[in-house]
């Protein structure tokens, strides 16, 4: 999800005029896709604050239905991705919030089909760059710039160790990480930056240590 200059975000090739707005809320698409690890069959997408008022007009809706059918930022086929959609049989929904949010250009994203379900909150924070605040109701920091790992596991004694020894038995560098719980010695929910896409060999190594529930992706 890189581009080189300011015109990969808002030229021609993308429906402008604002990179928060378009480049942004594709990313937000595109990371909810990633960690889903497939085309859902329906989406819900809330809408905050400036998000709320000016998503019609400035194109944050196809922008983020485009990024849920992972189209990059400078993806042609975004500009019709409500009607690529529909023709794939993706059910769309769209909700105006009038509830206060922490950022101005925030979305909820709620995706799934007959095998689960997802929900995570983005928010565009300028010129195309984004952050990943909540995913299904754990608290983080997600910069979907950079190849990340997120492992679902028992608040237990040596699971964030076994994680990171993999990690480390590969040579792959952390370049951030942090911990999520909701109470402890329940559910909690690493968060991995590292400087290297891994590979699926990698995920499913660390999907069999004892303790971790369930491990996603987000690819460079």
């Amino acid at each position: 999800m890189k581009y080189k200059s300011v015109f990969d975000i808002i030229g021609p090739i993308m429906i402008g005029p604002s990179s928060s707005h378009t480049a942004g809320a594709a990313r937000i698409g595109r990371v909810a896709r990633s960690l889903f690890g497939r085309e859902p069959k329906w989406a819900k997408i809330s809408f905050y604050e400036s998000f709320a008022k000016t998503y019609k007009g400035h194109g944050t809706d196809v922008a983020i239905v485009g990024g849920l059918l992972d189209f990059d930022t400078d993806d042609k086929r975004i500009i019709n991705s409500l009607e690529i959609a529909k023709g794939r049989n993706l059910n769309i929904e769209f909700k105006e919030e009038s509830a206060n949010a922490d950022h101005p250009n925030t979305a909820r994203i709620k995706i799934g089909d007959e095998q689960g379900e997802l929900e995570l909150v983005g928010i565009s924070i300028g010129g195309g760059k984004i952050e990943i605040t909540e995913l299904n109701g754990f608290h983080l920091k997600l910069s979907g710039h950079h190849p990340a790992i997120l492992v679902v596991h028992d608040d237990r004694f040596g699971a964030i160790a076994a994680v990171a020894n993999i990690l480390g038995s590969h040579e792959i560098n952390i370049g951030h990480m942090e911990v999520s719980r909701k109470e402890k010695g329940k559910m909690a929910l690493m968060t991995i930056e590292v400087d290297q896409n891994i590979d699926e060999s990698i995920i499913d190594e660390i999907s069999k240590l004892p303790n971790i529930t369930q491990v996603a992706r987000v690819v460079d």
